[in-house]
């Protein structure tokens, strides 16, 4: 669906909203194409987990190299391509206030309340998060108001993949576990933690070798980017197994 299409609406039946890796709101037969403005309220709105938002905040933050009044009235356009957009409302609206729909399901807020159930080991590791915690919130836009979003979507990924990793370690998925580890190290590559589960899964099956050979790898990763060694708490775990 163009612009100009606006009287050809996709139905709200089960719709989703992307924001991981790339955006993408999908609705009825396929994907709903959307002016960049309806895009960034519609993201900024999810962000907010359904929260109610005023308006005015949302029109600063999306808006600010705006005038009050230009701000206020791109949200107002914004809102009215998202209610021509599908036939049912994705957003609720109200004089001051604007909430997502209830009936839109958001990847990102879905993938962050699995990350906290999975580091508070209230439910099971599932290995079909990795995928999930693997891809950025909306890695090509610019946008300033994305950036304390964007810190705050590395520390929960970076948890829940170390979680998830050490918890298939203690079940003997070895490779799984590596692969979590592995994409929590792609994340941030000077994260000791992260490291530390990649030899703790080495050590697990048995390869002495591989563990010593990853620690080293790290050592000088660290004396490198940052003039730094590993903790003794990684020098004792390689040690515990391997002469250094």
């Amino acid at each position: 669906m163009t612009e100009a299409e606006g009287g050809r609406r996709a139905g709200t039946g089960g719709a989703q909203l992307v924001l991981l890796g790339r955006f993408e709101l999908l609705a009825g037969c396929g994907d709903v194409t959307l002016p960049k403005g309806a895009q960034r309220l519609l993201a900024y709105l999810a962000i907010h987990h359904g929260d109610a938002v005023s308006r005015q905040a949302a029109a600063e933050q999306l808006w600010p190299e705006c005038r009050r009044q230009r701000a206020t009235a791109n949200v107002r356009q914004a809102l009215w391509h998202l209610r021509r957009a599908t036939e049912r409302p994705v957003v609720e609206p109200s004089v001051d206030r604007l909430r997502l729909s209830p009936a839109l399901t958001v990847d990102f807020c879905r993938a962050v309340e699995a990350a906290h159930l999975v580091v508070g080991s209230a439910a099971p590791a599932a290995e079909d998060l990795v995928g999930a915690l693997s891809r950025d919130l909306l890695p090509y836009w610019a946008d300033d108001w994305l950036a304390p979003q964007r810190r705050r979507w590395e520390q929960v990924r970076l948890h829940a993949l170390e979680a998830i990793a050490q918890h298939l370690i203690s079940t003997g998925a070895h490779l799984a576990a590596l692969e979590a580890a592995f994409t929590a190290i792609s994340i941030d590559p000077v994260r000791e933690t992260a490291h530390r589960t990649v030899i703790a899964a080495h050590l697990a099956q048995g390869n002495h070798g591989s563990a010593l050979r990853h620690y080293q790898q790290y050592r000088a990763l660290l004396h490198r980017e940052l003039g730094v060694t590993p903790s003794a708490h990684m020098t004792r775990l390689v040690a515990s197994q391997a002469a250094l």
